[in-house]
């Protein structure tokens, strides 16, 4: 992601909290608030429309798109669940480097 998009890192603390399951479990609900239900999908016009509930909403349209772009695997322009929840756990790097990420691995 561009140096611009500063966030900050909550998943290490929720995954310490909650345990992985219950991690797992908020990125689904997160992923509900953020898709366009028409869709299934989280779109640029629905992440843009929800950021403000995650404390994104001082981020510029530029910014979104990047991140669209990096969580976009299937290059469909749109981020379905499984996307987000890389997305967000390659957007944490402390939650990579904690135990919880075996949960993570196959």
């Amino acid at each position: 992601m561009g140096a611009g998009v500063q966030f900050e890192d909550f998943l290490p603390s929720m995954a310490r909290k909650l345990g992985v399951e219950g991690l797992i479990e908020e990125l689904c609900k997160g992923f509900e608030l953020l898709m366009d239900p028409r869709v299934g999908k989280i779109t640029f016009r629905s992440l843009k429309r929800n950021a403000a509930m995650l404390g994104l909403g001082e981020l510029r349209d530029d910014e979104l798109s990047e991140m669209m772009r990096e969580g976009d695997l299937d290059g469909d322009g749109a981020l379905d669940q499984m996307e987000f929840c890389v997305l967000m756990v390659r957007l944490s790097p402390e939650l990579m480097q904690d135990e919880s990420h075996r949960a993570f691995q196959c």
